[in-house]
């Protein structure tokens, strides 16, 4: 572990521990000593990182409210204030989304080139904002973007968005009749792109709208268009994480399912931890 404060890799971790019971450490360049914590967002934490880490990651996954988490939280002796989930998510839940989208880049495959975009309404600060959203042919989240206003600069980031989080150019984006959609596909995704505006193949884009709005739902509307947008895009990188991927038909056993779901909320709330 490097030294937090000079970035020296001459460290000695100490015998004790702190209350918490995080390892510490000394640099015997500079003399500064840490825990596991010190440099991190949670460094200044009252409660564990694995107990914040659990708040957070039920926040997004499940439709609870921020009252609701600290009332189950409760039952076991841990006691926070909602207002205490409401940073802890303000803080943690951007990093998840970023770490997950950094490890789906480049990772569309061949099926991932054909884009379904479309947008949907949220409210934010007693006003509707556009929620746009891709998926790919196998359902798969290509992106997520919130945004002030349906137009063509909207558009035109949501495509430079969605390209810089998957690294791929599509070869065929379907979207529905807005007249903004086919300039913005030739100005940032290029000319080659088919650009199809059927709103019937964009069906099961449609029915996907359904995680996202019945999740804020409970929330009755967003205060802030910031934690707006991170709420949104890290609800949907988890759910895409979670997700488990079946072809057409195929016999899963539930044993199956709740292994793989442990495994990936694992690897979640270790994101999070760490963070």
């Amino acid at each position: 572990m490097e030294c937090v404060a000079c970035g020296s890799a001459a460290v000695t971790e100490r015998p004790e521990r702190t209350a918490r019971g995080y390892r510490r450490f000394r640099c015997r360049d500079c003399g500064k000593q840490y825990n596991e914590r010190s440099g991190g967002l949670l460094n200044h934490a009252q409660y564990p990182s694995d107990v914040i880490a659990l708040v957070v990651l039920w926040r997004l996954r499940y439709r609870l409210t921020l009252r609701d988490l600290a009332e189950m939280f409760l039952q076991r002796g841990i006691i926070f204030s909602h207002e205490a989930v409401r940073d802890w998510g303000a803080k943690l839940a951007p990093v998840l989304a970023g770490e997950l989208r950094r490890r789906r880049h480049g990772k569309g495959g061949t099926r991932g080139r054909h884009w379904h975009v479309d947008e949907t309404y949220l409210g934010v600060r007693g006003r509707w904002a556009y929620l746009y959203r891709a998926i790919d042919r196998d359902g798969h989240l290509v992106d997520t973007m919130l945004s002030e206003h349906r137009d063509m600069a909207a558009a035109q980031a949501f495509f430079r968005s969605a390209k810089a989080a998957t690294g791929i150019t599509p070869e065929r984006v379907t979207t529905d009749g807005h007249g903004s959609y086919p300039r913005a596909i030739r100005s940032t995704l290029g000319r080659r792109v088919v650009h199809r505006t059927n709103a019937f193949k964009n069906n099961s884009l449609e029915q996907d709208h359904r995680g996202v709005k019945g999740r804020t739902r409970c929330m009755r509307g967003f205060k802030s268009f910031n934690s707006a947008r991170h709420f949104c895009r890290s609800y949907d990188e988890l759910r895409n994480f979670l997700r488990f991927r079946t072809r057409h038909n195929q016999h899963i056993s539930a044993r199956r399912h709740r292994l793989v779901h442990m495994r990936r909320a694992a690897a979640a709330l270790a994101i999070l931890t760490a963070a």
